[in-house]
């Protein structure tokens, strides 16, 4: 018998597809779990009827009807549609055929709900806290509850949801009565020949778990943004996402470093999966009217929010948390490459940075700074760093802070390896040895944290000013965790694990909210900063990794940062000169990746263009400084899609190669090689060209880029604060600010300094400061 009809028998008699048996499973793959819901040998509860339901108290219990998969066959063509089934489980008469489980809708907020349902009536042990919110929310008790003809109403201020008996449906409406979005049921697979899958649960025959189906119908015309930092098409109508931390090894592919279970659509609503399950989400790409959530959780905790984006935003931010403020000196210009290896090279860096007048205020050591490349064991490597705290003291007082890397696994040959083995400060497996060659900390045992976090803090002590909180996507998925649960629940928990321990004790050693990390889950937000991975030296990249960022603004992140230039490979000159004000119009910048990043090892030319948008930004520090704490306080991205603030613009839906830099500044960066403009799209206003002063008019323009090789536009009106030039921003002199308006006379600023943390506004009239909020503070001069 030859090989490929042994595989495909094999597989016929296990019940799965020949091509997915063909295709290995390859070590921390992403976890799709969407043919869980297409497989024969499953069985399957589509969600019916009401059974029981207190109106009053929006609780009761939903009735799921069983099914399993059939074929249908006509004119040679086959189909797997689901058909009702009576259980052949004994002692018979002991199960359900057709369970009836608990349901119910909680109120959080008059634009926030929480669908919650249950798929066994198994016990649950008691559970710890969720660390994905900042606390339980609390009941909101402005909605209105109502009968109906079929079933029960909810209304608020901002929207409705009614629920009907039978069928089972949930229909979201907003403040005017239009639909938003429905659940699905079984039923309405008789309105097409194509089956598709409706709200329900699957129970998995090789394990007897359980995962959920949360079907919501798609209109047309219905977009969708979010699902964390994804580097595909910014809309995903018409995309199968799966949520599942990977490192991606690079920005052009599919996978994550940093999903997050969350989205919103155009039509004005957003959802939050509650849960650190793998999850695969099918936005119409399988069936165009449906959004298909697939969530390897036993139960469903669904939160839903209303509004514009900038309201779902901050309701989303309010349970799962706002990004606090960064400290000022992170804004400035991280230098970096792989890898500084010495304390001679970090103070030669520091000297040719200062001689050549570009304004930096990080350098970075990544993975050389211990005795064995990339084998991290905490301490400066005595060979090369003589006195790393005098080189730590120097530095600082040139204005220049510390930013250290590690990650949390270790090799064998690693000195910790052994203790933190013969501890148990590790993951296990289920034979309770390492799931893997290497050692990766358990952040869900509390010895770990704490083995781990007095590492961390001797660092911080020295006056280290921020860790890179690299790596942590590769949580083994069948590992045993401390938290007595395996890696398909911890798995995406552990990189907000990792983020959080690192940023508590920076926080309490330093007093600061700063590190550098890469990977994320629902809730990382409150652990700034986050990076975007490994991108290539390409203008696709390029693109790709702006897809990234703005995906995870849109995911409730305020504050992201790239490799500028691309990672890999040496970054080309010309694409260099490009990426460099992208990357300097974002919150935080950084260059990194194979050397040489230093601009004045390629030439003098470049490293005057490199000088000229470094400049740019510090001369902005006062504009984005008062952004970033506008954004911190309401859940908005500093790096933001058009249609965040222009939602009522429906071109600005349609863009995904531009951006807002925080309110009043857009964006749109050169992606092709040599070219010196492009075709872009402004919003509704007017807009006034940051470098040239030329003014434009809504809709497509064609426009040239200024000296700095991009496209940088003002709302017309806008008042941008700015700053004299220094070399560090802990050099700038916050008592006398710059206001330079654009288009018409009159407007307002933004304003936070850094000694006080407190966002004010500065009114102009003509050129004229009305009212000094600072008082004898500040003095502000108008151009």
């Amino acid at each position: 018998m030859n090989k490929t009809l042994l595989t495909l028998l094999t597989t016929m008699l296990i019940g799965g597809s020949a091509l997915k048996a063909e295709t290995p499973y390859l070590l921390n793959e992403p976890v799709d779990i969407s043919s869980d819901f297409r497989d024969f040998t499953n069985v399957y509860f589509n969600a019916d009827s009401l059974s029981t339901f207190d109106g009053a108290n929006a609780s009761g219990k939903l009735k799921f009807k069983r099914f399993v998969y059939h074929t249908r066959t006509a004119f040679n063509n086959t189909l797997a549609v689901q058909r009702p089934f009576k259980t052949i489980e004994f002692p018979e008469n002991v199960y359900p055929v057709d369970p009836e489980l608990p349901f119910k809708i909680e109120f959080v907020s008059p634009r926030s709900f929480r669908i919650r349902l249950e798929t066994t009536s198994a016990p649950k042990p008691a559970q710890d806290p969720s660390l994905m919110l900042v606390k339980e929310p609390t009941r909101d008790q402005s909605w209105k509850y109502s009968r109906t003809k079929t079933g029960y109403r909810y209304q608020s201020a901002y929207g409705a949801i009614e629920i009907s008996e039978y069928p089972w449906r949930i229909s979201i409406y907003d403040a005017n009565g239009k639909l938003l979005t429905k659940t699905r049921h079984y039923s309405e697979n008789e309105e097409t020949y194509h089956p598709n899958t409706p709200f329900s649960f699957v129970r998995r025959a090789s394990d007897y778990s359980q995962s959920v189906a949360a079907v919501f119908s798609l209109q047309p015309g219905e977009k969708i943004f979010g699902c964390g930092e994804s580097f595909t098409r910014m809309d995903k109508r018409g995309q199968k996402v799966t949520l599942w931390t990977d490192d991606a090894n690079g920005t052009e592919n599919a996978t994550q470093y940093k999903p997050i279970p969350f989205f919103m659509s155009n039509r004005g609503y957003g959802m939050f999966m509650h849960t650190t399950s793998p999850i695969t989400c099918d936005f119409g790409a399988s069936f165009l009217e449906s959004t298909d959530l697939m969530i390897g959780d036993d139960q469903l905790d669904l939160f839903v929010f209303l509004g514009q984006p900038k309201e779902i935003l901050d309701e989303y931010t309010n349970i799962t948390g706002k990004s606090p403020m960064p400290p000022l000196w992170s804004f400035g210009l991280w230098m970096s490459r792989i890898t500084y290896f010495s304390q001679k090279e970090g103070y030669d860096v520091a000297a040719k940075l200062r001689e050549n007048k570009i304004p930096s205020d990080v350098i970075h050591f990544d993975t050389g700074w211990f005795e064995n490349d990339w084998q991290c064991d905490y301490d400066f490597a005595p060979s090369r760093f003589s006195d790393p705290k005098k080189m730590i003291t120097d530095l600082k007082k040139q204005g220049f802070h510390i930013s250290l890397w590690q990650l949390p696994y270790f090799i064998p040959k690693n000195k910790y390896f052994k203790e933190i083995v013969e501890k148990g400060l590790c993951v296990k497996n289920d034979k309770g040895t390492t799931p893997y060659e290497d050692a990766i900390l358990d952040f869900s045992n509390p010895a770990t944290r704490e083995w781990y976090q007095a590492k961390i803090a001797k660092l911080l002590e020295m006056g280290v000013g921020a860790i890179k909180v690299d790596f942590g996507e590769a949580a083994p998925n069948k590992g045993l965790f401390a938290s007595g649960k395996t890696g398909f629940y911890e798995h995406n928990y552990y990189p907000l694990r990792y983020n959080k321990t690192v940023a508590e004790v920076t926080q309490k050693v330093s007093g600061e909210h700063i590190i550098w990390a890469r990977s994320a889950w629902a809730g990382s937000q409150r652990y700034p900063v986050h990076w975007g991975g490994d991108a290539s030296n390409t203008d696709g990249a390029m693109l790709s990794t702006l897809h990234g960022g703005l995906s995870l603004g849109l995911s409730g992140f305020s504050f992201w940062s790239h490799d500028i230039g691309g990672f890999v490979l040496q970054t080309p000159e010309e694409l260099y000169r490009r990426w460099l004000p992208f990357g300097m119009l974002t919150s935080h910048s950084r260059t990194h990746g194979t050397p040489p990043k230093e601009p004045w090892l390629y030439n003098p030319e470049f490293t005057d263009a490199f000088r000229k948008s470094v400049n740019l930004k510090y001369r902005l520090m006062p504009y984005v400084y008062a952004q970033a704490k506008d954004c911190s306080e309401r859940g908005l991205p500093m790096l933001r899609a058009l249609f965040v603030e222009f939602p009522d613009d429906p071109g600005a839906w349609q863009v995904e190669d531009q951006y807002m830099f925080g309110s009043d500044i857009l964006v749109a960066p050169l992606f092709e090689k040599n070219s010196t403009g492009r075709n872009l799209y402004l919003p509704k206003g007017k807009w006034v060209d940051y470098q040239t002063g030329k003014q434009y008019e809504s809709g497509w323009q064609s426009i040239e880029a200024g000296e700095i090789p991009v496209v940088m536009l003002v709302r017309d009106g806008a008042v941008l604060p700015h700053i004299a030039l220094a070399q560090s921003t802990a050099d700038m002199d916050w008592s006398k600010l710059e206001l330079v308006t654009y288009g018409s006379g009159n407007g307002m600023a933004k304003v936070c300094l850094p000694s006080e943390n407190i966002l004010k506004t500065v009114t102009l009239s003509g050129k004229t400061v009305t009212a000094n909020p600072f008082g004898n503070k500040v003095t502000f001069t108008v151009k």
